[in-house]
């Protein structure tokens, strides 16, 4: 299985997208929008940023593992 470090950050208020490299072995919890300063944070039941608002899910569960544990 590959699993993809980069993934594309989407802000929800301004639209304003973003290329990231994804920490393979901590959680990102908070991110701030470039563009409009928008603090993101994890929808309800996703781990991190990256699972709620980006192109790809973060390492751990696209290996299916636990994340953040």
């Amino acid at each position: 299985m590959t699993i993809t470090i980069e993934s594309v950050i989407t802000c929800p208020t301004c639209g304003h997208q973003a290329a990231e490299i994804m920490p393979t072995d901590a959680c990102t919890y908070f991110y701030v929008c470039a563009s409009c300063q928008t603090l993101l944070k994890p929808l309800a039941g996703d781990c991190c940023v990256f699972c709620s608002y980006g192109s790809a899910k973060c390492p751990p569960i696209q290996e299916q593992k636990t994340c953040c544990a």
